[in-house]
């Protein structure tokens, strides 16, 4: 167990139809077919994992003119962050008692729009930024191409970043945190598993799980949001065996009750 602690950076809110979150969570019947569509709301949230071996941020979050242009608009429309602007990276880990110079290393668990869009701030430094080689390739493949997920923004990674790629299933590079490979809502998803001294065994699963409910119900996300639901069933497999065998406390990506959880502090 490692003497470190995990405090959340608030990013804002997010607002999707619900059938995004959980598949077919609204569904017409013959009773009903026209049922009212339902749009959830969900936090956006960063961590920042203070180890005696370096500060490490877990995410960036959305790019705070998200809904000023810089997202394309079909995607600001479906996925709405709409407060990105009130929450921008620098702010927001002021709020946390922390600076963007106060970061030592980042974590990328995957590089949607959502998630990597306060990279910029660390381009032309020597901050290292850890991902997977699945997710890189990937990101780069779907924005240069017709083909994979509308949901990358080039500009928010296609920078002179300092990539530490992921290779293998499981990483350790720092002491009692590791890195898991979770493919499913994309092809290079990171999970994180933390052995907190004073709490015990925390795994955070980032967009693994969306809300409770897919991991809870492993009720699967729809639409888009599934690169592969084969992959994404093993992988919740893998995190619930995970959560068994060390006792793990398990938080979601987008949760508002896990939020709150995190909120809180670890420890």
């Amino acid at each position: 167990m490692v003497d470190a602690t995990v405090t959340l950076v608030d990013r804002g809110t997010i607002r999707a139809d619900a059938n995004f979150m959980l598949e077919n969570a609204v569904v017409g019947t013959a009773d009903e077919p026209n049922p009212d569509l339902l749009r959830g709301e969900g936090p956006v949230y960063n961590l920042v994992i203070d180890h005696p071996e370096a500060t490490i941020l877990w995410d960036t979050g959305s790019h705070p003119d998200a809904g000023d242009g810089y997202w394309p608009a079909e995607l600001y429309a479906a996925f709405e962050h709409f407060d990105a602007d009130d929450h921008a990276l620098p702010d927001a880990l002021d709020d946390a008692g922390y600076g963007v110079d106060d970061i030592d290393a980042v974590v990328q668990t995957h590089l949607h729009l959502d998630h990597a869009g306060g990279l910029h701030n660390f381009a032309g430094t020597d901050v290292p930024v850890y991902v997977h080689e699945a997710e890189l390739k990937y990101a780069y493949y779907s924005a240069s191409t017709d083909h994979g997920s509308d949901a990358y923004v080039r500009a928010d990674f296609d920078h002179d970043i300092n990539w530490q790629v992921i290779h293998r299933d499981r990483e350790t590079h720092f002491e009692d945190v590791e890195f898991l490979h979770l493919p499913g809502h994309t092809p290079g998803l990171l999970g994180t598993k933390l052995d907190l001294d004073g709490h015990g065994t925390v795994v955070l699963a980032g967009d693994q799980a969306y809300v409770r409910e897919n991991y809870d119900d492993g009720h699967p996300m729809g639409g888009d949001l599934l690169w592969s639901k084969r992959d994404w069933q093993e992988s919740l497999r893998w995190l619930r065996d995970i959560e068994r065998r060390h006792d793990a406390d398990v938080y979601c990506g987008h949760d508002s009750d896990d939020a709150e959880r995190l909120a809180e502090g670890l420890p």
